[in-house]
């Protein structure tokens, strides 16, 4: 490692470890708001925290064994036309097979569009509920879109990129409006339109952007220039546009020799992601606490030939990053139903499969003076508090909120405008309607992924699914941090772990392999010890 490089990673722990805080004031005293990446990473799994202005507002799991298939390109097999439903069945190689819809695919399969991703769509129209997404119109005409029967045949082949994760007993949902992300570009193969994500605002910089993509781009192949591409060059974005040119080129030829199913083209990942999606101007420092991911993280920084390589830090404390931070409670916090507001009041949140309910109390807040303002003030805490619940729970589809009634129109418009200004920095399309007379708000949120509850939780066996607890991959991989980090950062020549049998036969039975290459690469000893008086969820990790 360079001298400099050395010279980040000695920082003191203090400098690392002090609270960026609450908001920093910007030039002509204007707020600045401040993010932190927070990255824990194990053989288990790879953990990432956002924080911004210091609060927990998203979280991001790769598991080591189920990695994430969205944004992945296929080459699938069609199983079944679905003509009651104008959808089909694909078989792509997953445990499940994908569900393809009529509006998700071309009439001739050398065209495409654009692949709704990262709320960086430039000047498509707002997203409706997740099964009603409209395609969008790039300002010229398109035929009637022709019927399923018409497109697809069983046993044909076709490439698809998956536009949501499998949830539940759901397949994954693919699309043939594939794009290629990219640091400052969105790529959209073959279609003929150029675009500035709407997040960016300042109109002269819209301008100018486009201008470069336009000169860089005469035969106007679809590009959306990202918020990361703000202050970038012709030279920056140039050369993001020939490598996604380059990338399409290989996955076009890939997938000419690959037999269906087959996976075309992965999506990078979780470590990388975090330069590709997560990178923006407001971020002040990456700390991850893994040697071997700071200098991959080192590398591809030098890579991009920016000034990232000063935001990243690592974390070498004996107490783990995430608890070091506060995360891990705020994590417990985000799986319960109850959300207390720090006036007093609090906020419900239920998930079903139908819709997403939060219902707003004033709770022990009594006010003062003027119960409106009593309301108004609760009401105001609640649409920022759900804004951030909403992007650390990664709650989607249909969401009705259910404010506490208000008897002024003034105080009703000033709710919602807040709820879609906190909503502003997440990263996923959200549409907020209006606040109707029974005081609900109904919006829609794109969902891409399953939810913090549902990747963290499991249906519980005692309540008969009313309620929920930590799933047992879950527990397992935070058994399994928890020994690793004491073999590794305290030098613990052996770690005994007493859970539940069932616990213990899960992780000898899915992670022995796992525990075998702790052992190995820290050198120490892992003991399982089944204990009946423990509880499924309850475990203890002894040293010695």
């Amino acid at each position: 490692m360079a001298s400099c490089d050395l010279e980040w990673c000695l920082r003191p722990l203090t400098f690392i470890l002090s609270p960026i805080g609450r908001r920093g004031m910007g030039k002509g005293g204007s707020s600045v708001m401040k993010r932190e990446i927070i990255v824990n990473s194990s053989m288990v799994e790879t953990r990432v925290a956002v924080l911004e202005d210091g609060v927990l507002v998203e979280l991001l799991i790769d598991d080591s064994k189920n990695k994430s298939v969205a944004g992945n390109i296929y080459k699938g097999r069609v199983l079944k036309i679905l003509p009651g439903m104008q959808a089909a069945f694909v078989d792509l190689g997953l445990a499940k097979d994908a569900f393809l819809y009529v509006r998700d695919i071309f009439e001739d399969l050398e065209e495409y569009e654009r692949l709704l991703t990262f709320g960086e769509e430039g000047d498509q129209t707002e997203p409706a509920p997740e099964e009603e997404e409209p395609r969008p119109s790039f300002g010229r005409s398109r035929r009637p879109q022709a019927s399923i029967e018409e497109l697809l045949k069983e046993g044909q082949e076709v490439l698809a990129q998956v536009a949501r994760e499998p949830l539940g007993t759901k397949g994954a949902r693919i699309t043939s409006h594939i794009t290629l992300p990219g640091r400052y570009l969105v790529y959209m193969p073959s279609e003929q339109h150029v675009g500035v994500s709407r997040k960016i605002e300042n109109e002269g910089e819209r301008a100018r952007l486009k201008h470069i993509v336009e000169e860089i781009n005469p035969q106007r192949e679809g590009v959306i220039v990202r918020t990361a591409g703000i202050g970038k060059g012709k030279a920056e974005i140039g050369a993001d546009l020939e490598f996604l040119r380059s990338l399409w080129k290989k996955i076009k030829t890939k997938a000419e020799t690959l037999p269906a199913p087959a996976l075309v083209q992965k999506d990078l990942d979780l470590i990388f992601r975090i330069f590709r999606d997560l990178f923006t101007k407001e971020v002040v420092r990456l700390v991850v606490d893994s040697p071997t991911e700071y200098e991959r993280c080192l590398e591809y920084a030098e890579s991009l030939h920016s000034d990232i390589k000063s935001l990243l830090f690592l974390y070498t404390e004996d107490e783990p990053i995430f608890r070091s931070f506060g995360i891990e409670r705020e994590i417990e916090k985000a799986l319960r139903h109850k959300v207390w507001l720090k006036s007093g009041g609090y906020i419900v949140l239920e998930e079903t499969e139908a819709l997403v309910s939060i219902d707003i109390n004033t709770g022990k807040y009594v006010g003062k003076h003027d119960f409106e303002e009593t309301i108004l003030k609760t009401n105001l805490e609640a649409a920022r508090e759900i804004a951030r619940q909403v992007r650390l729970r990664d709650l989607g589809g249909i969401i009705i909120i259910d404010f506490i009634d208000m008897a002024r129109q003034e105080s009703r418009d000033r709710v919602v405008q807040e709820l879609k200004d906190a909503l502003k920095a997440d990263r996923s399309p959200t549409n907020v309607s209006l606040l109707s007379d029974l005081g609900l708000v109904e919006m829609t949120r794109k969902r891409v992924r399953q939810g913090l509850n549902r990747a963290l939780s499991a249906s519980c066996p005692t309540c008969g699914g009313l309620g929920s607890i930590r799933s047992t991959p879950s527990i397992a991989h935070q058994v399994l941090r928890e020994a690793e980090w004491r073999l590794f950062r305290k030098r613990i020549p052996r770690v005994r772990i007493r859970a539940h049998p069932d616990l213990i036969g899960w992780i000898q039975a899915e992670d022995g392999e796992m525990i075998e290459s702790i052992q190995q690469s820290y050198g120490g000893e892992i003991v399982l010890v089944p204990e009946e008086s423990l509880a499924l969820g309850k475990y203890q990790v002894l040293e010695g």
